[in-house]
C-alpha cells in the first residue's frame, strides 16, 4: 500500500493573492483537497461515506503551516501526502507542497485529528479494523514529536538540498 502518494495541482487564478502568490489561507484548501484525492485514489476510503457508515469520523484540531517559497498563478506543485501518527483516536497528516519537480519545498502542513462520533462531536476510539488500515499507512521513518514541526521543516529542507546536490 502506497504510504506517501503525490499529485500535480494547478495553481488558479482565483486562489492568488494581487502579486500572483496563492493566498495563505487556500495552501489548506489545497492540502486537504490533494488527501481526500489520495484517500480515494489510493486507499479506496471516501471519508464523508466512512462517516456515515461508521457514525464517526476525523475533524481537524490543530494545523502547523510553514510558507517556505510562494507558489505561483498557474504553476504546478506537487503535493505528497502521509500519516505520520495515530493512536485509539487520533492522527497526524503531513503533507507538502513542492515544485513540480520536486526539488524545492514550497509549504509543510501538519493537520491534528481527532475521531469523533457524528452527530455530538464527542471523542470515540478507532475501530480495530481502522487502526488495522492505519498501522499500514504509517510512515514510520519520520519520527513525530508534537512539538517538533519546525525541526522536521529544517530536516525535509535540508534532505532536499543533498538531493539537488547529487543531482547536479
Amino acid at each position: 500500500m502506497l504510504q506517501t502518494p503525490e499529485t500535480s495541482h494547478r495553481i488558479r487564478f482565483q486562489d492568488c493573492d494581487m502579486l500572483g502568490h496563492l493566498n495563505n489561507a487556500r495552501y489548506l484548501d489545497y492540502f486537504l483537497n490533494a488527501r481526500e484525492e489520495h484517500t480515494i485514489q489510493h486507499y479506496a476510503l471516501n471519508l464523508g461515506q466512512l462517516a456515515r457508515e461508521l457514525g464517526a469520523g476525523w475533524v481537524i484540531t490543530k494545523h502547523h503551516l510553514a510558507y517556505l517559497r510562494p507558489a505561483h498563478h498557474a504553476e504546478v506543485v506537487r503535493i505528497r501526502t502521509q500519516l505520520i501518527h495515530f493512536d485509539n483516536s487520533n492522527l497526524v497528516v503531513e503533507m507538502q507542497m513542492l515544485s513540480e519537480d520536486g526539488q524545492r519545498l514550497k509549504a509543510v502542513l501538519w493537520s491534528e485529528m481527532a475521531f469523533v462520533k457524528v452527530p455530538g462531536g464527542t471523542r470515540t476510539e478507532h475501530s480495530d479494523a481502522l487502526m488495522d488500515l492505519l498501522e499500514q499507512l504509517d510512515v514510520e521513518d519520520v519520527s513525530y514529536d508534537p512539538d517538533g514541526f519546525d525541526e522536521r521543516v529544517r530536516r525535509l529542507r535540508k534532505q532536499l538540498k543533498r538531493e539537488r546536490n547529487e543531482h547536479e
